[in-house]
């Protein structure tokens, strides 16, 4: 085992009674299970900026005591973060609608300014956060001009998708209404949602505040949410621009999958764009 990673766990008070067991599912992080005399725990190992901005999350996320169950951060030094195994369980249906509330109970947490003190990341594309007042333009100018200006120098978009792209991002203050911005997960896919003894769990956030649709598009987008998750977390009827809403946050986790994982994803891109335009 490394030598720094044994040091931080004995720091923390564990002693492993094994080897790393890898784990499947990480884009961007080597992930393991460790076996200690005090419990199992997860370790990752991945760039150490990255790895600060998931733990800063995950304290940002439960500190918000939105009843959904979050890993305790239990050390993380430079390449190396520590956190608690979640025991997993099978779906239930019950699961549906707490997700719902809970998410709904996390976005209630607003702050003054969009954005989060420290910069982060979104699997391995590193993530702007320097707060902004004004939503549209946070969207705009740390959401969707940089992942338009990283995709056309790596040739993923031609000019004249760019030219709507960059056009659509800058028409939102012409139907997108401002809002006190909501902490969000950040990157909130149907595989960072565990369902354990306690309820449903969120792991590796990337979170900042914005707009709380973020959340839901992304799950929407690699996901089918029930309408049990749907009608706990409106509390009532979806707003009557939700549509237009999902396709445009869709847009930026799906150009930060064309710049991550190439041309397969340039059609989607020009769906949701379609989809934004046929307003």
């Amino acid at each position: 085992m490394n030598h720094t990673l044994t040091a931080l766990l004995h720091e923390a008070g564990l002693s492993p009674l094994g080897a790393l067991q890898p784990l499947s599912g990480g884009d961007s992080a080597a992930t393991y299970r460790l076996q200690t005399r005090e419990g199992d725990v997860v370790v990752k190992n991945d760039h150490p900026a990255r790895l600060a901005g998931e733990a800063d999350g995950l304290k940002a996320l439960a500190n918000a005591n939105s009843g959904l169950v979050l890993p305790t951060v239990i050390a993380q030094q430079g390449e190396w973060l520590v956190m608690e195994a979640l025991e997993t369980v099978p779906h239930r249906h019950s699961d549906e609608a707490a997700l719902g509330e809970g998410l709904r109970k996390l976005h209630e947490m607003t702050g003054d300014e969009h954005g989060w003190p420290r910069d982060n990341a979104c699997g391995k594309t590193p993530q702007p956060n320097a707060p902004m007042q004004d939503g549209r333009a946070f969207q705009r100018e740390r959401r969707l001009l940089p992942l338009i200006n990283a995709c056309y120098s790596n040739r993923l978009l031609d000019s004249g998708l760019r030219h709507r792209l960059e056009s659509l991002a800058h028409g939102l203050e012409r139907w997108l209404p401002d809002v006190s911005p909501s902490l969000v997960h950040g990157d909130l896919w149907s595989g960072n949602v565990l369902f354990t003894p306690q309820g449903p769990a969120i792991i590796d956030p990337a979170v900042y505040r914005h707009f709380p649709e973020v959340d839901l598009a992304m799950l929407t987008l690699f996901g089918s949410p029930s309408s049990a998750f749907f009608e706990a977390y409106w509390n009532g009827s979806a707003p009557d621009d939700w549509p237009r809403r999902e396709a445009l946050f869709q847009l930026y986790p799906l150009l930060n999958h064309l710049l991550l994982f190439g041309e397969s994803y340039r059609t989607p891109v020009e769906r949701a764009v379609s989809r934004l335009e046929a307003y």
